[in-house]
């Protein structure tokens, strides 16, 4: 038995090892966090990526890979985004793929701005000039916000180890490289076909965050992606333009349905809604107010082409603001941040069509005086079958009447109905009715 022990406390030594060898957290140092962003750089993808990293730093991963795909986007935006990079612990991975994707813009900062810039075969990375969100700039003003993006992205290359050169060139000559171009310039680290081959050749590699020199194991790592949460999701739709501004037609169409008939609650809750999320969403974008004051000056013309005769000029003078407003609403000089021509177009066209045939049906039916019941009844005209002297009896729409004229009318003749005293007609004959009516006849007849 006593043999035993030295057997024993040789096992026991072992194991003790092994389990200082294992230290907390171990078991999340071969994971990888990958989340992919294919759309404008906006508030959504921008909380989505700082989400992301902050999930990473409380996970202690070897890696996070942001899979990019981006035309570019908000400088705001993007600066919240490099901002989290650069202060973050853990490494940071920026991998435009797959092939036929772009890091422009905005999203070239941001590739620039990664502990490891990696490329699929067939991407390209640049074109980061700035342009004006709400129209042209005067020379002065473009100088100022070229000048600023250049040294912006002078500090981010000069702070990851890139040719501070080369990528200032992107910001100032607005030019764009390939990922072979990019890799010979050393702008990126490593080009890559596959995720799988990306974490393999980026591993043992050493790189500096904001917690100091960190080695990058990713060798045989399990890929955990992130995907948005609900919230993201959301905000990544509405603050879409095309969707902003349908949001926004929608709402003021349902306060107007609320309050043209009040207590019918539902159109007034809906409206409220959309109208809050097209206002969050106008708080994140480059919005132009005389747009939206053109969009309510349109709906104004809608309303009063109803009430007036306008021979159209109204609703003329609506589509043009309608169209006119939408167009400016988001002026942006680049493609992915305007507001969808066939939208406006859609847009403008159905609400001039449901305000002036629509609503101007039900507007039309209001005035149109009764035709039934006992007030129908009046200004129709009857032939008398008993004479009335003046009582008697009046045919009307099939039916025998009692009536009361204020003379005497002969049977045969016709009357017409002047109004009502319980079941009893009131009338007066034609001829006289009309002559009451026309005062020519009256002084003719005089």
């Amino acid at each position: 038995m006593l043999s035993l022990l030295p057997l024993f406390a040789r096992a026991l030594l072992v194991a003790l090892a092994v389990c200082l060898l294992v230290q907390p957290g171990a078991a999340f140092a071969r994971q990888v966090n990958v989340i992919r962003v294919e759309s404008v750089i906006s508030p959504s993808s921008a909380d989505y990526i700082v989400t992301a990293i902050k999930q990473a730093e409380k996970d202690k991963v070897a890696a996070l890979v942001i899979e990019l795909d981006t035309p570019g986007g908000l400088d705001t935006s993007m600066r919240v985004i490099i901002k989290e990079m650069l202060a973050a612990e853990r490494p940071i991975v920026v991998y435009v793929a797959p092939s036929g994707a772009r890091a422009a813009s905005a999203g070239a900062f941001i590739t620039v701005a990664a502990h490891i810039a990696a490329m699929a075969p067939g991407t390209n990375i640049g074109a980061a000039a700035p342009v004006a969100m709400g129209g042209p700039m005067d020379k002065t003003m473009e100088k100022k916000v070229t000048n600023d993006a250049a040294a912006y992205m002078r500090t981010i290359a000069e702070k990851r180890g890139r040719p501070i050169d080369l990528a200032e060139e992107w910001v100032r000559k607005a030019t764009a490289k390939t990922e072979t171009e990019a890799l010979k310039a050393k702008l990126i680290d490593v080009i890559s076909p596959k995720l799988d081959d990306l974490l393999q050749a980026i591993d043992g590699r050493v790189v500096t965050t904001a917690a100091g020199k960190v080695k990058i194991e990713t060798k045989n790592a399990v890929i955990h992606r992130e995907e948005m949460n609900l919230r993201e999701k959301i905000l990544r739709i509405i603050t879409d333009p095309t969707i902003a501004y349908l949001l926004l037609i929608l709402g003021l169409a349902g306060l107007y349905f609320e309050f043209s008939t009040p207590g019918a609650i539902l159109p007034g809750v809906l409206g409220g809604i959309a109208l809050i999320l097209a206002l969050y969403a106008f708080q994140q974008l480059p919005i132009n107010y005389a747009g939206v004051l053109l969009i309510l000056l349109a709906i104004v013309m809608f309303i009063a082409e109803i009430k007036i005769v306008s021979h159209g000029v109204l609703t003329a003078g609506g589509i043009a603001a309608m169209i006119l407003g939408s167009m400016m609403l988001i002026d942006a000089p680049v493609p992915y941040m305007r507001i969808s021509l066939w939208a406006i177009v859609g847009t403008a066209g159905s609400t001039a069509v449901f305000f002036i045939f629509v609503v101007g049906a039900g507007v039309k039916a209001l005035r149109t005086k009764t035709v039934t019941g006992m007030e129908g009844l009046i200004g129709e005209v009857g032939v008398v079958r008993t004479r009335l002297a003046p009582r008697g009896q009046v045919f009307l729409r099939g039916e025998l009447w009692n009536a009361e004229g204020d003379g005497v009318v002969e049977a045969g003749e016709s009357v017409r109905i002047t109004g009502m005293d319980g079941l009893t007609l009131k009338v007066v004959p034609v001829q006289r009715a009309t002559a009451a009516s026309d005062p020519v006849a009256m002084g003719r007849s005089g």
